[in-house]
């Protein structure tokens, strides 16, 4: 079987109307529904496959939708939350480093302004695991501007074309990010506290009260895994055992209920599974 001389390309993309990508087969682009898809594929062959075979899938993905950036963002995503999996410190780092580029690409070729802050962010986190904090600082700069969030506005307009119900589910998103963001500090806030028992005790009371407020153990029991263990060890070192005693407890019990999650999660999906294989026999 022979195969036409490349510099034919152009003129039979063109006999035919379509683009030299279409003729080649090849679709550098995916819509989001394939983009989650793919992710969620690749996070269960992290649990299921080695380490290795996983990773080689991802490279595989990345080297073909290159040029497809919001593919390349929950890439790295995907690589920052499985790094620790990688067997060694050397090869965790590695892993890191190539998100951190993966953002670093996605940052500075994507069109979409949102997708680009994103993109500057976790390259700023995957620094601070690497522990490279003068970069971080010449990443984000001290005068990094601060813009108010989009979804008042958003939710305005839809609110004057009549569509209250859109203006509604883009408010709860916002107050939702906002909230997350401000446990995020009070996190880190008390871990930089060095005050006495009774500014500590204000600061965790502060961030216990936005958690019940919002039902953040229910609605995301990851963020309270660091506020927990922050709580915990603020007041260890104040030797305030009883309390670091208790907020242990609490910080094994929403580690728990993530586990029990997760794990309902994946026999959903296997059910999914086995009633297409059903499906499939008839």
């Amino acid at each position: 079987m022979t195969y036409p001389d490349i510099t034919l390309l152009p003129q039979l993309a063109a006999y035919f109307n379509i683009s030299i990508d279409e003729l080649m087969g090849y679709e550098p682009q995916m819509d989001k529904m394939e983009i989650r898809k793919c992710y969620y594929l690749l996070a269960e062959e992290f649990s299921s496959l080695s380490f290795e075979e996983a990773l080689e899938h991802c490279h595989e993905k990345i080297k073909k939708y290159y040029s497809c950036y919001p593919l390349l963002f929950h890439m790295g995503i995907l690589l920052v939350n499985h790094f620790m999996l990688a067997g060694s410190p050397e090869k965790s780092e590695q892993i890191l480093e190539e998100a951190r580029e993966l953002f670093s690409r996605v940052k500075t070729e994507a069109e979409d302004p949102n997708l680009g802050k994103e993109a500057l962010q976790m390259e700023a986190y995957c620094l601070l695991i690497l522990k490279r904090p003068e970069e971080i600082l010449e990443l984000l700069g001290e005068d990094a501007i601060i813009t108010n969030p989009a979804e008042p506005v958003l939710a305005s307009a839809y609110q004057l074309l009549g569509n209250a119900s859109e203006a509604e589910r883009i408010l709860q998103i916002g107050i939702y990010k906002e909230v997350v963001a401000l446990c995020n500090v009070l996190s880190s806030y008390m871990n930089l506290c060095t005050g006495g028992a009774e500014e500590f005790e204000e600061i965790c009371s502060r961030f216990l009260a936005v958690a019940q407020a919002f039902q953040l153990e229910k609605l995301h029991p990851g963020i309270m895994l660091p506020g927990y263990l922050m709580i915990a060890q603020g007041w260890a070192v104040r030797k305030e055992w009883k309390k670091s005693s208790k907020q242990d407890q609490f910080f094994s019990e929403a580690g728990r209920g993530i586990w029990i999650s997760r794990a309902k999660r994946g026999r959903k999906n296997n059910d999914c599974k086995a009633s297409y294989r059903d499906a499939g026999s008839f």
